[in-house]
């Protein structure tokens, strides 16, 4: 076996195909057990929980259960972080939803908008519209991380379904399946740490462990893990900070989308660790709070995050102005 790319991505290699086989979340696929017991009176579907605890994976195992080999065919898959606008969902959605006759073997395709809670305010009005309108012939899985982004009246219309982050325990686990099959001696320490680092989200682990086994030949170590995160707290962060106190802005900015392609990390986990670093440096005071304060709250409300963070850099490169 060659370490030298990464030919396969093992998030999808090792990704799921049916219920049983889902990691955890037992009460979320017990109740969708259910529900594909009954396909005709399935319901719109809305799945909410942290990143990485199986609703995208879920999502396609259903319309795999639904479709079967030809569940492309009938099945749109969107992300609204990337076409999150009112357009899209007239342009998009609207065409796919309303041409099409149910049959017995077909009753209905089916939609997954994946980081639905990154739609705007119209987009989600549009939307819900859609759902009414063409509830006989099409039907809607909505994931989310942040269900209290999704507006209530398409929270209404939906069987909600919270995920819960995998048990280290859970994840571990899995994590050393997917080493016996690819026929990699990874050891308690690396696979902890993967997890720790992983914060739970198991999609991440998996990136992770397969970034590690190949910068490392297949004999993965603990210090391995750590460079390909870049040892994420505190020394990136503390850099970006100090790029930014010495007037560094475009390379500050390059150092945060760097560092977060690789961590995976989102962009209020981002403001977390500058508010902590910041306090370790003593920088924190009213103005860099306020800062920070304002641009969390842009993001929970589905503000699009790399502008966010974008500008949030440019505010703190002016409030460090004269401390570098």
């Amino acid at each position: 076996m060659s370490f030298s790319r990464i030919d396969t991505l093992w998030v999808e290699k090792y990704r799921p195909k049916t219920l049983d086989e889902v990691v955890d979340q037992e009460e979320v696929v017990a109740s969708l057990k259910n529900i594909m017991n009954n396909i005709q009176e399935m319901p719109h579907l809305l799945f909410a929980g942290p990143p990485g605890t199986g609703k995208t994976t879920l999502a396609l195992v259903i319309a795999r259960m639904l479709y079967g080999d030809k569940w492309r065919e009938y099945t749109l898959e969107l992300n609204a972080s990337d076409e999150r606008g009112i357009n899209v969902i007239r342009e998009k959605v609207k065409v796919f939803s309303q041409y099409f006759t149910p049959t017995k073997e077909v009753p209905f395709k089916l939609v997954i908008l994946d980081e639905a809670d990154m739609m705007t305010s119209e987009a989600q009005t549009a939307l819900r519209r859609i759902m009414e309108i063409y509830s006989r012939t099409t039907r809607f899985i909505l994931i989310c991380n942040y269900l209290t982004r999704i507006i209530s009246p398409i929270q209404s219309r939906c069987a909600t379904f919270k995920f819960k982050r995998i048990p280290r325990e859970l994840a571990i686990k899995y994590l050393k399946s997917i080493c016996e099959s690819e026929k990699i001696n990874c050891s308690d320490d690396v696979l902890e740490r993967i997890y720790e680092v992983s914060a739970g989200d198991l999609r991440r682990a998996i990136n992770l462990l397969q970034s590690v086994v190949n910068v490392s030949g297949g004999k993965p170590k603990v210090s391995d893990v750590d460079e390909i995160v870049g040892k994420v707290t505190p020394g990136v962060i503390s850099g970006i900070i100090e790029k930014l106190r010495l007037g560094e802005f475009k390379e500050a900015v390059d150092k945060l989308f760097e560092f977060k392609a690789v961590s995976g990390v989102d962009g209020q986990e981002v403001i977390k660790l500058i508010l902590n670093e910041l306090m370790m440096k003593n920088l924190l005071n009213p103005k860099t709070a306020e800062i920070l304060a304002k641009y969390d709250f842009r993001m929970t409300e589905g503000a699009y995050e790399e502008v966010q963070l974008t500008a949030m850099l440019a505010e703190l490169a002016g409030a460090f102005k004269g401390t570098g």
